[in-house]
């Protein structure tokens, strides 16, 4: 079964714009499991512009499914995940002033990063995924890093739906194929959304993991939170 893993922080985003705690990002996280949500992800950045570092903290100790932490192996960074300790930690190489994550590691030229990063996280008692495009020398280098998982980059995937999804999916069938061929769980994200959902769960089998953050936040606005999470997870079923 391939989990859903609510990625939170467009909650946080609107709490930050009014300044108090309105919506709660701990009930929120709560409902998310209640409703059916099998993980909380979130994506702390330098300048805690949505999901604040306090807010990890706080996340950890209430969340009862897999939690998730997304970012940059800055030393800010590495420091909260040896602090919080979470079940999953995904690399991902995202610059201080990006919107949003646009692009997957370098797993050639940052191998011997890497490693001494999975490692360590490793050693922490945390699950490691990296975040790569749907680049097949990537995917066969991220061997090296020591890494248990990869998240596939979905942008294009996404992108490309629309016009022919059977070739939009193409690279990614074949990323997970040799990822599941070389020992590496796949996980997926960005982009993501009811429409593009079901089509790539059913073209990646084994695929263990999506993150959804945007899109299904931008649903629960019409259609309810929980109604919304049903939703997606209905979609992983198919």
């Amino acid at each position: 079964m391939t989990k859903l893993s609510v990625n939170i922080n467009k909650i946080a985003t609107l709490r930050n714009a009014r300044g108090h705690n309105r919506p709660d990002l701990l009930q929120t996280a709560r409902d998310c499991e209640r409703f059916g949500a099998q993980g909380i992800t979130v994506h702390p950045r330098p300048d805690e512009r949505h999901i604040r570092y306090q807010d990890v903290r706080d996340l950890k100790a209430i969340v009862t499914t897999e939690f998730n932490i997304e970012g940059n192996p800055t030393p800010n960074f590495l420091n909260l995940v040896r602090e919080v300790r979470p079940e999953q930690v995904t690399l991902v190489p995202d610059a201080p002033d990006a919107i949003t994550s646009n692009a997957g590691w370098d797993t050639i030229t940052h191998q011997v990063y890497l490693l001494g990063v999975v490692q360590e996280l490793k050693s922490l008692g945390c699950r490691v995924s990296i975040f790569l495009d749907p680049d097949l020398a990537m995917v066969k280098a991220a061997l090296g890093t020591g890494t248990d998982r990869i998240e596939l980059y979905t942008e294009a995937y996404a992108s490309g739906y629309a016009a022919n999804r059977e070739a939009a999916v193409a690279p990614y069938r074949a990323a997970a194929a040799l990822a599941h061929e070389l020992g590496l769980g796949v996980n997926a994200g960005h982009d993501l959304d009811l429409d593009n959902l079901a089509f790539l769960h059913q073209q990646l089998p084994g695929l263990a993991e999506v993150s959804i953050g945007h899109a299904l936040v931008c649903d629960a606005l019409y259609l309810g939170l929980e109604n919304t999470i049903q939703l997606y997870r209905r979609q992983l079923k198919s």
